[in-house]
């Protein structure tokens, strides 16, 4: 048994709402991806080289008869698989739905394509000419920008997912082979994206960050009704952020004003009872009067009140005389 196989990440995370499922943007994205066709030749052949790739098994029997197995969890996915096999490699292909009952999981879908030696082997990048494993992603399968862009769709169909824009921005490829994973990320960056890849237990994960380099990501492979959705959810939850930023920007600032209010308060206080606000210059004791008087007024009405008019700049400028002469007192009085 030649295994290339990653694991299947549909990432569905259901939820059940009035007794329909409710499918993940992941797996909504799949699905639309899974339904593109009308593709050149080239494109189709570079998704089917990375699904193959990503969830296929090669089986080998004892008169030498070759067989791909790809499973996966997606019936549209599955669809695909046996599309794009038959309308290529013009070979035999047949689907077997394997359904589980245990903890109503999904079902699973094999889709078995027989092949005609090492020669579809090597038209699909999975062996050299010398029929060794090949590392990495045959460049035939990538000379164009459409060839590239269709294999790592069919990369992202078979161990992709991506998180729902409500949440934190995040989507990844998981393979479980070092030097395709190295090799998808290279593929991804060729378009600028900023991808990288991690390890995770025994999987290496290709993954991007970045929210812009997402939709850039989801365009390019066809996606372009989640990216719409995904750029609509985007921009409500920019906008949302932004409202919570004013919001508590004007909080901070309303805290900074009360505080202050408090301070001065106090200082004036202090200071008439102990020298008496008479000892003050006539435009400290005006202002110290005012402030009493109102509590609650901002700068800016303090100094509408006072005659002449002041700017809220002088009446700041009142406060921290009267502020230090307060500082001053008590330094004194502490120093007896």
């Amino acid at each position: 048994m030649f295994d290339v196989r990653c694991a299947n990440h549909e990432h569905r995370s259901t939820t059940i709402e009035k007794g329909l499922v409710k499918l993940s943007f992941s797996a909504v994205t799949k699905e639309e991806l899974a339904r593109l066709s009308g593709q050149k030749s080239c494109c189709e052949l570079a998704e089917l080289a990375a699904l193959v790739r990503m969830d296929g098994t090669l089986q080998i029997s004892a008169n030498q008869q070759y067989a791909l197995n790809v499973i996966t969890e997606s019936a549209p996915v599955a669809r695909k698989i046996f599309r794009l096999a038959k309308d290529l490699l013009k070979r035999p292909v047949d689907i077997v739905v394997r359904r589980k009952l245990r903890l109503r999981k999904n079902n699973s879908y094999l889709v078995k394509i027989y092949l005609h030696g090492l020669e579809d082997l090597q038209n699909l990048g999975l062996v050299d000419e010398a029929g060794q494993i090949y590392p990495g992603i045959a460049p035939n399968l990538i000379k164009k920008r459409c060839d590239q862009k269709a294999y790592l769709r069919g990369a992202f169909l078979a161990g992709g997912s991506i998180n729902n824009p409500e949440g934190e921005y995040h989507l990844e490829i998981v393979s479980n082979d070092p030097q395709h994973a190295k090799a998808l990320c290279q593929l991804v960056n060729r378009f600028k994206l900023g991808a990288k890849v991690s390890m995770r237990k025994h999987w290496y994960v290709v993954y991007i960050k970045e929210s812009e380099h997402i939709v850039e990501f989801i365009g390019f492979i066809g996606a372009h009704h989640a990216l719409l959705e995904f750029e609509n959810v985007r921009v409500l939850k920019d906008v949302r952020n932004q409202v919570n930023r004013l919001v508590n920007c004007e909080t901070a600032n309303l805290d900074k004003i009360v505080d202050a209010a408090v301070r001065q308060l106090e200082n004036i206080q202090f200071i008439a009872d102990t020298i008496g606000l008479e000892a003050l210059p006539s435009t400290l004791r005006d202002m110290a009067e005012l402030r009493l008087e109102y509590s609650d007024a901002s700068l800016k009405e303090l100094g509408e009140m006072l005659r002449p008019k002041v700017g809220k700049s002088g009446v700041n400028h009142r406060m921290r005389k009267i502020d230090e002469l307060a500082d001053r007192i008590r330094n004194q009085k502490g120093r007896k």
